[in-house]
């Protein structure tokens, strides 16, 4: 996880932002224990309570369990949970303004795969 925090939003709220890449990314997977909020709290110098609070909001949205004497678990069923949110997110938030560029500048489907492909092609 990154180190840096932007002062755009609270801090809790980006570190949970951050876990939940995590699980969208498959780096954190179904059963996967978090890091505890102490070794959290320690490594990236933020108080326990922000990390406990970020966690909080993750078991509260159904990601995480907790597990009494054991730790905060990964949710069975989290990452579909949140592919599901985050696809509604961007085809109400951001494809309309994505849409919007694509029909002003005129582009066709075939230029949009055509350098889609090419930067896959880079990427490798």
């Amino acid at each position: 996880m990154d180190r840096e925090w932007s002062d755009s939003q609270p801090i809790y709220r980006q570190l949970r932002d951050r876990v939940v890449a995590l699980i969208l990314d498959g780096v954190l997977e179904e059963g996967d224990p978090l890091p505890s909020v102490r070794n959290v709290a320690a490594e990236y110098r933020i108080n326990p309570i922000t990390v406990l609070k970020s966690y909080q909001q993750l078991v509260d949205e159904e990601l995480v369990e907790k597990k009494r004497g054991l730790g905060m678990y990964v949710r069975t069923g989290a990452r579909d949970l949140l592919m599901r949110g985050e696809r509604e997110k961007f085809l109400a938030e951001q494809w309309p303004r994505i849409h919007a560029t694509i029909r002003r500048l005129g582009l066709t489907l075939d230029e949009l795969l055509a350098s889609a492909n090419g930067d896959a092609e880079e990427g490798r």
